[in-house]
């Protein structure tokens, strides 16, 4: 067996993540990454299962009120989701089906603490503020599912699109580059530490509706759990908006031409 070094696990860290991930769990994921690595024969798909099952975990603590527990599994469990896909690309053991297990699981694992989360709360208190809060965690989760391959189809597909133009056409959109702008500077300084240039993902609000909130319940009771999912859900509602006005001023710039097989004959 290869003795990996923590340098072969960092290689596999993605190019541009979420700060959450990039600050407060990847120093951690990643020595634990070597570890099983050198020491294990667990596979990627074997460590998403896992993953999974401390979500559940997670879930069930959520349900019988004990939020710091619930809290800390849910963070033990990303960290584990975020070990499977270093171990596949580190050993080159990824398959297919490791690709869907990682994003239903993802998915299960949300709706779950969520129902949880509302459940005991409600239990606790018979506020049905806490029903609306998991509801309203698991739309959101799942929008933002659902909206993101959308956008990246007609991303592709408008890049397709230029790449057909004639080549006078492209010349004719030319602009002179411009001076870096405030925001884009910012921009490359959180790339050069692998930071997203979008600061609320929706890393950052599981991890404050399942991680921050719950903890700071246990001292300061479970209302506050209401306003820190609400601020963490409107911020991540904003960052959908803007991805989709960014979506949409990409598409403007490249009129967009269908392909003959995929348009319909009209009967005549």
């Amino acid at each position: 067996m290869r003795a990996y070094s923590l340098n072969d696990v960092h290689a596999t860290r993605k190019r541009k993540d979420s700060w959450w991930t990039v600050f407060l769990v990847d120093p951690v994921a990643c020595r634990l990454t070597l570890a099983v690595a050198n020491r294990t024969d667990v596979t990627p798909n074997g460590l998403t299962r896992l993953s999974l099952l401390l979500g559940l975990g997670s879930a069930v603590c959520f349900a019988l009120g004990q939020v710091v527990a619930g809290a800390a599994l849910f963070y033990v469990s990303f960290m584990v989701d975020c070990m499977d896909g270093k171990i596949a690309r580190l050993k080159g053991t990824g398959t297919p089906f490791g690709l869907w297990l990682d994003y239903v699981g993802d998915r299960i694992r949300v709706v779950c603490c969520a129902t949880g989360l509302a459940f005991g709360q409600y239990a606790a208190s018979g506020d049905v503020s806490f029903v609306l809060l998991g509801a309203g965690v698991a739309v959101l989760d799942l929008f933002r599912y659902v909206n993101a391959p959308q956008m990246r189809r007609v991303r592709e597909a408008v890049r397709e699109n230029r790449a057909e133009q004639p080549q006078k056409d492209r010349a004719a959109a030319y602009r002179p580059p411009k001076p870096p702008s405030l925001r884009r500077r910012i921009g490359r300084l959180l790339i050069r530490h692998r930071v997203r240039t979008h600061l609320i993902s929706g890393i950052e609000f599981h991890a404050a509706v399942f991680v921050v909130g719950p903890l700071l319940s246990a001292p300061a009771g479970p209302a506050v759990l209401i306003p820190v999912a609400a601020v963490a859900g409107s911020l991540l509602l904003l960052n959908e908006i803007v991805l989709i006005y960014r979506m949409w001023r990409f598409t403007r710039s490249t009129p967009f031409v269908p392909r003959p097989e995929n348009t319909q004959r009209v009967p005549v």
